[in-house]
């Protein structure tokens, strides 16, 4: 990360670390108990990723395992009704940091509030309010917003309600749709995170997701794009991973790239991914490729 990149932890001379491990499909204990113990200090979790088991197995492996990781999670609605009122943030706050075992999170989330409207969580007794709350009364650093689609991101961030913003499946080696939110947080000196940089799985290798984009069909534009890019990597003797990462770790926009990691050897694989060297002629030739196709996220 270049030196101009680097952020300090909300409240805290310990620095923002350049890669985060995202954990949405945590569940396992020994994975956890991995993570936490790891070359890699930050985890980026929530209250509803596996219903509660992903921080549930984090908190238990820091309890047994020790390892001093810094956490960042997510206020969520409640599943059950839709409901994401001030008192639901405040619920869920209870919850995560009680299954986490902390009692203040560095950075805490506003994520995915698709079953209210900006002008509600603004309002008083809203979640943004209850955020800031949060924030007055020290039990988090700093507050975030974390959402997955349209133009609700920017919309939040024109409220300059927030310190931090989470990205995801919108800036990365093959896709720009991001720039205006790298801009707008920029304008604002906000910590940027940037999540999924392999696009849910194309630009790491995963068989799986070799027809689509955030988990979404691509159009034979795009695949076609992925494929040329693909080939550049190759006759430079680099993986389409790693440079799929340093994309993203290379940007000064961005201050921690999170990489979600759903087995021990995803895990192993992300130490070759960080310590691949790009060469700087690579990017040249990268962009004379041209403006990516549109992809298939809103």
């Amino acid at each position: 990360m270049p030196d101009d990149q680097e952020r300090r932890m909300p409240g805290s001379d310990k620095p923002l670390e350049a890669v985060t491990l995202g954990t949405s499909g945590l569940g396992d204990e020994a994975l956890a108990r991995a993570l936490v113990t790891g070359r890699f200090r930050q985890l980026d979790t929530s209250n509803m990723y596996a219903e509660g088991r992903s921080e549930t197995v984090i908190g238990q492996a820091l309890k047994q395992a020790g390892g001093e990781v810094t956490i960042f999670s997510k206020a969520d609605r409640d599943l059950a009704t839709g409901v994401f009122d001030g008192d639901r943030v405040m619920r869920s706050w209870e919850e995560t940091t009680s299954r986490l075992g902390v009692e203040t999170l560095p950075i805490y989330h506003l994520h995915d509030p698709f079953t209210i409207t900006v002008r509600e969580a603004m309002a008083p007794g809203g979640a943004v309010p209850a955020l800031v709350s949060l924030r007055e009364q020290g039990l988090v650093g700093a507050i975030g917003i974390a959402v997955g689609g349209g133009t609700m991101v920017q919309d939040y961030i024109r409220t300059d309600a927030f310190d931090a913003v989470l990205t995801h499946n919108r800036y990365t080696l093959v896709d720009r749709r991001a720039e205006d939110i790298l801009d707008l947080a920029a304008e604002r000196n906000m910590i940027v995170f940037n999540a999924a940089p392999f696009g849910g799985g194309i630009l790491s290798g995963s068989p799986r997701h070799a027809a689509t984009y955030g988990y979404r069909p691509v159009s034979p534009e795009f695949a076609a794009h992925v494929e040329r890019m693909r080939e550049l990597c190759a006759r430079w003797g680099i993986g389409l991973a790693a440079a799929a990462l340093h994309f993203s770790l290379a940007e000064p926009r961005i201050h921690s790239t999170v990489v979600g990691i759903s087995s021990k050897e995803r895990l192993a694989a992300l130490d070759a991914l960080v310590d691949t060297v790009i060469p700087d002629g690579f990017w040249t030739d990268s962009a004379s490729l041209g403006t990516p196709p549109p992809s298939p996220i809103d």
